[in-house]
C-alpha cells in the first residue's frame, strides 16, 4: 500500500467520510497512520466481582439467560433490559431507547459488555454497554482520538485498522542505534500506539516515537549549522558611527548586554554567516543588542530584517528603531499584515531595490512576494514563536545574511544548547538598573477576593491591570477559569463601573490590536486575557498581574507572564491564585514568590517536571513538538542529538548515504498531527 496515496483511496470511505478526515488534517494514508490518540481508556477485563467498584471501565465476559420486558419511563424514553451470568451473579443490561438490541443477543450464548458495571443489592447493573468490542478485548486499552463534528473512534480505528493490515513501515533509523537503546522499530511502534497490547508495550512506543521525533529535530538543526558554515557569508566592517551609536544611548549598555554586542559584531566580521541566539530575561535589554547589530550592517550598506511574531511586538520595535536611529540617517519601514495595500507594494518595491535599510514586519515577510535585494541581517525576535522552517524561508531571500534569533524565555545553558543546536548561544544575565522588583504573592482559590481587592486599589491610584487566564471558553470537564467567564463575574461585581476588556488568540489581528492600543492610551483599565498577552506587550502604567489557576502554568511562562508589570515606574505586583494542595506545586509557587530570576526559575522548572503523566491533557510544545517534550525529556533529547550528531560526522560511506536519506525525508518525520 502507499502510504502517500489519498485517504479516499480507502475501502468505506467515501466523499463525506474523506472530507470529515480533512478537517483533522488527514488527507493522505500517511496522515492517517500519524494521526495519534490523544489519550487512551484503561479496561480491565474479567475481573473478580469484589474487585468491580463502577468508577472505571470493564469488560466482562456475560452469558445471556433471560429477557426482560421493555420499561417505558414517565419521559418516554424505552429501556430495554437483558439477564446475564457473570460468574455466578446476575447482571442487568440496560439499554435506552434501543427497541431491537435483543437481536443482538441469542440465549446461552457468551458475549462481551464493556462498561461500567455498578453494584445494585446482589445485582450488578450496567447502562448501554458496548458489544463485543474485539479490540478491546484483546489490549485492554482503547485509544480515544482528537475528533471533529460527528467523527467517532470507531470510524478512525475501522480505517487505521485497515491500513495496518496492508502495510509494513519501513525504519529509517540505523540498526545499531536501535539495539543500542533497545527501541522497538518503526512499524511496532506505530502500531502499538495506536492499538496497544498493554502498558508495558504502549510505554515502548511512545519512548521510540518521541526518540524519532527528537532525533529528526535534532537532525534537521544539524544539517541547518553544517550548511550554514560550509559557505563563506557577508564580512562586515565594525563602523566608525557605532561609537557615535553608543553614546547617543539615554542609558548605558550593561556589562551583560556590552559582551553579546561584542559577539555579535566578532561575528559580523568574519568570513562565515552568523547564527546566533540571543537569551535574556524579561526586560534585560536584548532589543538595544539587536537594534545595534542591525545598525553596524545597514551602515555597511545592506538591508536589515526584523521579524516579530505579533504585530504589537512588531510595532514597539519600529517606534523603538524610530527613536533610536533618529539622529543616524537609517531609512525604516514597517511591513505587518494590517499595513494598506498600497503601503504594501510600496514598501515591497522598495525592499526589492535592496538600498540600506530596516524593515520591521510579521509573517508578512515571509511572503512570497517580498524579494528582498542585498539582504544583511535577519533577526527573529522570541525564536520559540517561529519554526526553523519560518526562519529558514526569511534567511533564504537572501544569500547567506547573518541571522540573530532572541528569545525572552530564559532556558538553562545545557538545555538551549539541545533545543537551539544549530545556533551559537549568548546569554543577556544582568538586568538593566533601575529595574522595579515585582511583589509576588501566592492566594489559594478561597482568597481570590484579596487579589481583586489589591487591583481596585491600583485602579483607583489610576494604574491599570491584566488578568491571565488559562481557558478562552467555559470547559465543565477541566473546571477551570475562562476569560469569558470570568469577565462576566468581575463585571457584575468587582469591576461593574470600570472599564473592561477581553483578549485571546482567537480575535483577528485588528481586534487585538485595538484592544491593547486603548490599554496603552489607559482608556482600558482592566484587560482579562488569555497568554496572548505573554509576549509584546509594554505597558508602564500596568502595576498588577493576575493569574487564575497559576498552578497550570509552567514556572517559565509564569515568569514571562510577571514580565509584562514592573515596567514603569509604579511598585507592582503578581498576583497568583490556584490550588497548592500537592508538595510539588507548593515548591512551584515558593519558588516563584521568592525568586525573580529567570535563569534560576527554568534550571528549577527543569528538576520538578519530572517525568510527569504519560496521559492525559496534553500541549504542543513551543517548538513544534508533540509527542515528546523538551523539559521532561531532556535524557532522550541528549540522546537523540548525540546520535544524530554521530551520524552526520560519519565517514561510512552507508552512514553517509543514509544522513542523506533522512535529510530528505526530515519534513514526513517531523509532521506530526497537533492533539491539544
Amino acid at each position: 500500500m502507499n502510504i502517500g496515496v489519498e485517504v479516499s483511496a480507502l475501502k468505506g470511505v467515501g466523499p463525506k467520510l474523506t472530507e470529515k478526515l480533512n478537517k483533522c488534517g488527514i488527507f493522505t494514508i500517511y496522515d492517517l497512520l500519524l494521526y495519534f490518540p490523544r489519550d487512551y481508556e484503561f479496561i480491565r477485563s474479567d475481573v473478580e466481582v469484589n474487585e468491580i467498584d463502577g468508577e472505571e471501565k470493564q469488560i466482562l465476559t456475560c452469558r445471556v439467560i433471560g429477557y426482560d420486558r421493555d420499561v417505558k419511563t414517565k419521559s418516554g424514553k424505552v429501556i430495554s433490559v437483558i439477564k446475564f451470568d457473570y460468574k455466578g451473579n446476575i447482571v442487568l443490561g440496560k439499554w435506552f431507547n434501543q427497541r431491537y438490541i435483543r437481536n443482538s443477543f441469542k440465549l446461552n450464548e457468551s458475549y462481551d459488555l464493556v462498561g461500567k458495571f455498578k453494584r445494585n443489592g446482589k445485582l450488578l447493573e450496567v447502562i448501554n454497554p458496548m458489544i463485543g468490542c474485539k479490540d478491546a478485548k484483546e489490549s485492554e486499552i482503547i485509544p480515544k482520538y482528537p475528533l471533529k463534528g460527528d467523527l467517532n473512534d470507531k470510524i478512525i480505528t475501522k480505517i487505521i485498522n485497515q491500513v495496518l493490515d496492508n502495510v509494513v513501515i519501513t525504519d529509517n533509523l540505523p540498526k545499531n542505534i536501535l539495539d543500542k537503546y533497545n527501541m522497538i522499530d518503526l512499524d511496532t511502534a506505530i502500531r502499538e500506539i495506536h492499538f496497544p497490547k498493554g502498558k508495558i508495550e504502549l510505554s515502548k512506543a511512545i519512548s521510540r516515537l518521541k526518540f524519532q521525533e527528537l532525533f529528526t529535530y535534532s537532525m534537521k538543526l544539524l544539517l541547518l549549522k553544517n550548511n550554514l558554515r560550509s559557505n563563506d557569508g557577508i564580512s562586515f566592517q565594525w563602523h566608525d558611527e557605532l561609537r557615535d551609536l553608543k553614546e547617543s544611548l539615554p542609558f548605558s549598555l550593561t556589562e551583560a548586554q556590552t559582551k553579546v554586542v561584542r559577539d555579535i559584531l566578532r561575528d559580523q566580521k568574519s568570513k562565515y554567516s552568523m547564527n546566533r541566539l540571543v537569551q535574556g530575561d524579561v526586560g534585560s535589554g536584548k532589543t538595544i543588542v539587536a537594534l545595534i547589530a542591525l545598525f553596524n550592517v545597514i551602515k555597511n550598506g545592506y538591508v536589515g530584517a526584523l521579524m516579530a511574531p505579533t504585530e504589537i511586538l512588531a510595532n514597539q520595535h519600529y517606534l523603538e528603531a524610530l527613536k533610536i536611529f533618529e539622529k543616524f540617517d537609517i531609512d525604516i519601514e514597517l511591513l505587518t499584515g494590517s499595513t494598506s495595500a498600497k503601503e504594501k507594494k510600496r514598501i515591497k518595491e522598495k525592499i526589492a531595490e535592496g538600498k540600506p535599510m530596516l524593515v520591521v514586519g510579521t509573517h508578512a515577510l515571509i511572503q512570497e512576494d517580498v524579494e528582498f535585494n542585498n539582504l544583511g541581517l535577519v533577526i527573529t525576535d522570541e525564536q520559540h514563536r517561529f519554526g526553523v522552517e519560518q526562519r529558514n524561508r526569511l534567511i533564504n531571500k537572501g544569500r547567506r545574511p547573518d541571522v540573530l534569533v532572541m528569545t525572552a524565555t530564559p532556558i538553562p545553558r545545557t538545555l538551549a544548547l539541545y533545543m537551539y543546536s544549530d545556533l551559537d548561544v549568548s546569554i543577556i544575565d544582568k538586568l538593566p538598573p533601575g529595574r522595579k522588583k515585582i511583589d509576588t504573592r501566592f492566594y489559594s482559590d478561597n482568597e481570590r477576593n484579596s487579589a481583586y481587592n489589591l487591583a481596585l486599589d491600583e485602579i483607583k491610584k489610576g494604574r491599570q491591570v491584566y488578568i491571565v487566564c488559562p481557558l478562552i471558553e467555559e470547559n465543565e470537564k477541566l473546571e477551570l477559569n475562562s476569560v469569558e467567564k470570568l469577565y462576566e463575574e468581575l463585571k457584575e461585581d468587582f469591576f461593574s463601573d470600570i472599564s473592561v476588556e477581553i483578549l485571546h488568540g482567537k480575535m483577528k489581528p485588528k481586534e487585538k490590536d485595538e484592544i491593547i492600543g486603548k490599554f496603552k492610551e489607559n482608556q482600558v483599565k482592566v484587560i482579562i486575557s488569555t497568554t496572548v498577552i505573554e509576549v509584546g506587550v509594554n505597558v508602564p502604567n500596568a502595576s498588577i498581574m493576575i493569574i487564575e489557576n497559576s498552578e497550570r502554568f509552567g514556572l517559565a511562562q509564569l515568569h514571562q507572564l510577571r514580565g509584562r508589570v514592573g515596567r514603569g515606574e509604579y511598585e507592582s505586583y503578581c498576583i497568583l491564585i490556584g490550588n497548592a494542595k500537592n508538595e510539588k506545586t507548593k515548591k512551584r509557587m515558593e519558588i516563584m514568590t521568592t525568586s525573580t530570576d529567570g535563569f534560576y526559575i527554568s534550571e528549577q522548572d527543569l528538576k520538578l517536571r519530572g517525568a510527569g503523566e504519560m496521559f492525559g491533557l496534553r500541549q504542543s510544545g513551543d517548538i513544534g513538538l508533540v509527542l515528546a517534550d523538551i523539559y521532561e525529556d531532556i535524557d532522550i533529547l541528549r540522546c537523540a542529538r548525540h546520535e544524530a550528531n554521530n551520524l552526520i560526522n560519519s565517514k561510512e560511506r552507508e552512514n553517509v548515504k543514509l544522513c542523506s536519506e533522512i535529510s530528505k525525508s526530515i519534513e514526513r518525520y517531523s509532521r506530526y498531527i497537533c492533539f491539544n
